[in-house]
């Protein structure tokens, strides 16, 4: 009954489709921020920046970081038309972050990953207010050069609350499955920077290869924001990034969800959550994109407990989304882009509009809406149409 009820209902509203935009280029582009007002920032393989203030009718290239043309951009995080801060995924000193304050004319390096050459990976980008932001990682060994960090395997967690200039280290103890101690195999993936996500006070990681969710409360009124990212005065050993002894974050909570993670290329690739009980995990297997079972789940309560979607999307999903405007929640992946109303019990697929090939809407990446992105340039504006669903 309820998924003839949803199909009657998602049937008869009016459905956005994507419009096709012009990149300029063929950058596989995994990176997309919207900062509202017509400006959005897109990022990708090859040092690959983007800008637009006009809605996405235009994009600008930006100039390349310095040393960046060998730099995959998989996170972007704009304040505005003059200001964002990316990050690039890759093993030791790939990782970087830089940003820019003259609307991409110029960037500053701000941070390389410190692990030893060969290890680290930085997977997202998040920032809460443009001074207090979080950069994530898979975990990893260290070094003598990272003597904070550097001797707990542990998922690497970074905060800054001086809007990018110091990054200092989250230090967590535990044992494999405790607090941020990965269990084996497990990391983040770097699929659409939206595999974190802070929502109230409340931070939220899905894990790679193990289909978790690690869970923490960070502040509980914005008065206590800026106390949870700021480190202790110690005499312990010092973190030479940051000059702190890092902060200490324990008190996970840590759970499973039911999205497939029998491999390292299956698990959690996007959350999001449109109150701070109400969320939705999406993922599957990137190696199965056609492959559509326990590719979706929903939380009610504040991602202490998952359940599976009933109906699931149609394939591998590596980003979701919530639409105010529609009331509904929107997945993309490499075949096309699914749409749920009730909240991620039952998802359905859109088709392409009357006249378009069937394959106008795959190849999505990520998504921070109206827009997504895609590989070789693809970048789509949702907009309004009755693209109907497909049974």
């Amino acid at each position: 009954m309820r998924s003839i009820s949803f199909l009657i209902l998602a049937a008869s509203m009016a459905h956005a489709q994507w419009q096709m935009q012009d990149s300029h280029g063929h950058a596989g582009l995994r990176g997309i921020h919207y900062a509202g007002g017509g400006v959005a920032w897109a990022s990708g393989t090859g040092g690959t920046i983007l800008r637009t203030t006009n809605s996405g009718e235009t994009w600008q290239n930006c100039a390349v970081p310095p040393a960046g043309e060998a730099l995959d951009f998989r996170a972007v995080q704009a304040f505005d038309a003059s200001t964002a801060i990316v990050m690039s995924a890759g093993t030791g000193d790939l990782s970087r972050i830089y940003k820019t304050t003259d609307g991409c004319k110029s960037w500053r390096l701000l941070w390389t990953n410190p692990d030893a050459p060969g290890d680290g990976f930085y997977d997202a980008l998040l920032f809460i207010t443009p001074e207090i932001g979080l950069v994530f990682g898979d975990p990893a060994h260290g070094s003598t050069r990272n003597p904070v960090e550097g001797g707990y395997f542990t998922f690497r967690v970074r905060v800054t609350h001086g809007g990018g200039e110091t990054w200092i280290p989250i230090v967590s103890f535990g044992k494999p499955g405790e607090n941020l101690v990965p269990l084996t195999g497990e990391g983040i993936f770097a699929a659409s920077n939206s595999s974190v996500v802070v929502r109230d006070g409340t931070l939220w990681i899905g894990t790679a290869g193990q289909g978790r969710v690690l869970k923490r409360e960070l502040y509980r009124t914005p008065e206590q924001m800026s106390h949870a990212f700021e480190s202790s005065h110690c005499a312990g050993n010092l973190d030479p990034f940051s000059r702190s002894c890092g902060i200490n974050w324990s008190d996970w909570h840590n759970v499973p969800t039911p999205l497939a993670s029998e491999s390292p290329t299956s698990g959690i690739f996007s959350l999001a959550f449109r109150t701070s009980e109400i969320g939705i995990a999406v993922g599957g297997d990137y190696k199965k994109p056609d492959e559509s079972g326990r590719t979706a789940a929903y939380t009610l309560d504040g991602g202490a407990h998952w359940l599976a979607a009933e109906r699931t999307p149609h394939g591998f999903r590596s980003a979701v989304a919530y639409e105010q405007g529609t009331k509904s929640w929107i997945a993309v992946g490499p075949n096309g882009t699914d749409v749920s109303f009730d909240d991620g019990r039952t998802w359905a697929a859109l088709k392409p509009q009357a006249g378009e090939p069937s394959d106008a809407d795959q190849n999505w990446n990520a998504l921070s809406l109206p827009f997504a992105v895609g590989p070789d340039g693809r970048i789509g504006r949702r907009v309004a149409g009755n693209t109907p669903l497909a049974h």
